[in-house]
């Protein structure tokens, strides 16, 4: 059976994306909520009570990143960077830019996406903030060299089908000495190895007629609408040529944020996976998580 190629071009990246920004919401793209106490709250685009909604549940997928710097204090340096030039690139809606902005930061964004740049220049409004945020492709970041004093990106350049460039771009904007994060997919994973490429190709029998790069656009981000234009996840491996290119001092860790929802598939009882203690679930995270942060300072 022919192989359908994947529509990977800007154009088709930024108008599904457009269409299924990142809300967090039950369903990817969508501003239904399900909320702790086991009930459902449905939102609008553009409200105060939508953006909590977007926050709160982001936060909680990332709860271990958290310390008392702040919302991912574990890996960002807020105080080191106050005052200074910060660059996020794929703001999504704006969760993390303004958690910079808020910390003392001079924050600009970009997305390729056109929603993103809508509704995060709505909230900065909403909390008193001038927003500087553009659309704009990671490809051909509209700033000077040299502009930033810390770039960073949060799970959008895998979606890249230039991800060599991307990068290239990150380091050009990056000041001498500047610092970065880049938060990227990791193909070393238990949800690439096992949810995509172990249940889904092999034994949805998918891998006869999708490519391996097809099967992680299909059954990542939006998975329950027959996935993205374009997900492919990285290596270690890869990351070192990647970024060691620009950084004596690369450092990477795995987050295994997803750790515990993914050992729920595999269970007899979803349940037992809530018991499991957390010595024996952090070397399992640390080894197979589907986040891979990437950090480090420019030559």
């Amino acid at each position: 059976m022919t192989k359908t190629p994947v529509p990977n071009d800007r154009k088709n990246i930024a108008e599904w994306w457009a269409e299924n920004p990142m809300t967090y919401g039950e369903v990817h793209g969508t501003t239904v909520y399900a909320r702790p106490d086991g009930t459902r709250l449905e939102t609008c685009f553009g409200t105060r009570e939508f953006y909590e909604e977007v926050d709160r549940t982001f936060y909680s997928w990332n709860r271990t990143l958290h310390d008392e710097n702040g919302y991912f204090g574990k890996i960002f340096p807020y105080e080191q960077f106050r005052g200074k030039d910060v660059l996020e690139i794929g703001c999504g809606l704006g969760t993390m830019a303004l958690n910079w902005a808020l910390h003392g930061a001079r924050v600009r964004a970009l997305d390729l996406n056109p929603k993103a740049v809508t509704e995060t220049s709505t909230r900065f409004r909403m909390s008193g903030l001038i927003p500087q945020i553009v659309q704009s492709d990671a490809n051909l970041v509209p700033f000077p060299d040299s502009s930033f004093d810390y770039v960073y990106s949060w799970g959008v350049l895998h979606h890249s089908p230039n991800l060599d460039r991307s990068i290239d771009e990150l380091f050009r904007v990056l000041r001498p000495e500047g610092r970065f994060g880049v938060m990227l997919y990791n193909r070393n994973s238990f949800l690439y190895w096992y949810s995509i490429r172990y249940i889904e190709g092999f034994l949805h029998s998918e891998s006869e007629f999708l490519s391996p790069l097809q099967l992680a656009s299909r059954y990542a981000d939006g998975d329950r609408d027959e996935g993205n234009p374009h997900t492919w996840p990285v290596t270690p491996r890869e990351t070192k040529r990647l970024f060691g290119r620009y950084s004596l001092d690369l450092g990477m860790k795995v987050l295994g944020l997803d750790l515990d929802s993914a050992l729920e598939q595999i269970l007899p009882i979803p349940s037992l996976a809530r018991l499991i203690p957390a010595f024996m679930n952090k070397p399992w995270a640390r080894r197979w998580g589907w986040s891979l942060w990437i950090y480090g300072s420019e030559r």
